[in-house]
């Protein structure tokens, strides 16, 4: 009697498992690598109006705080974006040198100023819809810096996304992931005194290891904190609507 499979064809139930299966992990793994805030928002930079804003002129070369322009960061939640007016008052014809003041960098502002027309800055950093707008006030009252957002924005010619603002990003630095105390982290460390939220080269370098008084900071962020609990919350609540 003749075979009416042949025997190889036992194999393709093994095959097809390990097929699937191999296949099921490399879907997981492209979705788990691909399909995340890290790696889509991350680097984001989109092209702004006229010549943009130079953060590393501004915020670096001329040292102006962020609180200049973002005038509401300490008691918002939102990091306003300033008007044409708050510009206007240092690029006001004749103001600056020509070396600060560029006519053609600058005129996309005098256009606006003079038809009394908001500049349509591009927004950078934006977290879903379902994710209640993030308290800047909240945290630079707390000693969170702009640099644990936002990077070093002072070296930035052009404004790009430096971390991926995703939940998990979020909950390790409530969590104070890194340093262990009784098996839960230290959220102080992420923090800095008040006066130092907005000095980002200073800040740069306690996070880099280069600042000596590490031990003077966690001190001074162990007394904020005091008022807010020994870590902020992380109950969906806190976050979500």
């Amino acid at each position: 009697m003749s075979v009416r499979f042949p025997v190889w064809m036992n194999l393709l139930p093994t095959v097809g498992a390990v097929s699937g299966a191999v296949g099921l992990v490399t879907v997981i793994a492209i979705i788990t690598h691909y399909f995340t805030p890290a790696y889509w928002e991350v680097g984001y930079m989109p092209t702004q109006p006229g010549s943009g804003f130079s953060h590393q002129i501004h915020a670096g070369k001329l040292g102006m705080d962020c609180r200049y322009c973002h005038t509401n960061v300490e008691k918002s939640a939102e990091a306003n974006i300033p008007p044409v007016s708050t510009c206007m008052g240092c690029h006001t014809d004749g103001m600056l040198a020509p070396a600060f003041d560029p006519k053609d960098k600058v005129e996309f502002l005098r256009t606006a100023w003079a038809e009394d027309a908001s500049v349509p800055w591009v927004r950078i950093h934006k977290l879903p819809d379902y994710v209640r707008n993030f308290p800047h006030h909240v945290h630079i009252n707390a000693g969170v810096s702009c640099y644990s957002c936002h990077g070093q924005i002072e070296a930035m010619p052009v404004v790009y996304q430096a971390h991926s603002l995703s939940m998990g990003w979020c909950l390790d630095c409530h969590r104070g992931v890194g340093d262990a105390i009784d098996g839960h982290g230290d959220p102080s460390q992420f923090l800095v005194p008040k006066d130092k939220v907005t000095d980002l080269e200073w800040v740069e370098k306690i996070y880099l290891g280069e600042l000596a008084g590490t031990a003077a900071q966690r001190a001074t962020a162990q007394a904020v904190l005091a008022g807010i609990r020994q870590a902020p919350p992380e109950n969906c609540g806190a976050c979500h609507y």
